[in-house]
């Protein structure tokens, strides 16, 4: 049996959350492996989101 198809038996046999973070980290392997995705915007949106997403902030683009 290929290591693809190992992989595809067990995600199978786990729970959809489950599925969905193997998912995830299949897609966190693919960018880490990936030197073409590095965007310094990805790395910042943890801190800018603290302004971002507030009350405030929906208010003033709400027309758009």
């Amino acid at each position: 049996m290929s290591t693809r198809e190992l992989i595809e038996k067990e995600i199978a046999d786990l729970p959809e959350p489950l599925q969905r973070e193997v998912d995830d980290f299949a897609r966190f392997l693919r960018l880490r492996r990936s030197e073409e995705s590095f965007n310094g915007l990805l790395l910042s949106e943890p801190a800018l989101a603290k302004e971002w997403n507030t009350p405030e902030e929906d208010a003033a683009w709400a027309n758009l």
